[in-house]
């Protein structure tokens, strides 16, 4: 028996009757979806586009799906904080927007915070997101199943797919979105933890250009005034903190002025 979390109250979605031809192309759905997942190679690609590749590869091996979302999420003081998402069709995104940035609240919010499957056979009537629930009705759409990813105890994210069709989602689909929430779980992982690299090689690349920018402006200071290194940046602080303007800034500027004038006595 698939473990996830149901809607109260409402009767839990009755087995679909499947022949053994689709029961085998269910498996061969989420074969070609794992194995989609285990291929995808970030290389020189941004995040959203590694998630939207997850999504599309969720929304082919779970059956019942309409649309699906990949979310990656961090935490900041406890609190969950949504880093990025992906969606394989526009109203997915909608949904995504209101749960994410107008109520808070929601399928996806829900099944990070428990660490469990989330699954709503009728999100009008669902009492866990009362304003959510009746939005996302309102748009057609019913069925909900969301998953959280996690790796090494930690949630990093969420599947969440939807179905304009009541009760879509039977513990057939919960297990087969389960076998595919890890490795999905895994290539998120690995998407972050570029991403991260990345962004700490550019800040130290940037924190070195304004190094060099700030060592040539102390050594032009110097070569015009015949002060120490530390009084010719106790200089370029002082200037920086009465205009109120970074230090690389002034740094910069006062290199390129060196500069011009350096042009204009060669022309002259």
């Amino acid at each position: 028996m698939a473990d996830y979390d149901a809607q109260a109250g409402r009767p839990t979605p009755a087995e679909p009757e499947l022949s053994r031809a689709q029961l085998a192309a269910d498996d061969v759905d989420l074969h070609v979806g794992l194995s989609g997942v285990a291929g995808i190679v970030a290389g020189g690609r941004g995040v959203v586009d590694v998630l939207h590749d997850i999504a599309q590869f969720a929304a082919q091996a779970i059956p019942g799906v309409d649309g699906a979302g990949v979310t990656m999420a961090g935490s900041s003081a406890g609190t969950l904080q949504i880093q990025a998402w992906a969606v394989t069709a526009d109203f997915v995104h909608e949904i995504d927007t209101v749960q994410y940035h107008e109520l808070h609240e929601g399928p996806c919010i829900t099944c990070m915070q428990s660490r469990r499957p989330i699954v709503s056979g009728s999100l009008g009537s669902d009492h866990r997101w009362p304003r959510f629930g009746g939005r996302v009705a309102r748009l057609g759409v019913h069925s909900a199943l969301s998953l959280p990813l996690m790796v090494a105890d930690e949630v990093i994210g969420a599947i969440n797919t939807y179905s304009h069709d009541r009760d879509a989602f039977a513990e057939h689909a919960v297990r087969l979105a389960t076998q595919f929430a890890g490795p999905a779980a895994v290539s998120v992982c690995n998407a972050r933890l570029l991403a991260d690299a990345r962004d700490r090689t550019s800040r130290l690349q940037q924190a070195l250009v304004s190094r060099n920018v700030i060592d040539q402006a102390i050594g032009i200071i110097r070569a015009r005034t015949g002060v120490s290194a530390d009084e010719a940046f106790d200089r370029l602080t002082k200037i920086s903190q009465a205009e109120n303007t970074k230090l690389r800034v002034v740094a910069e500027r006062l290199v390129e002025e060196a500069v011009r004038r350096a042009r204009a006595r060669q022309r002259s």
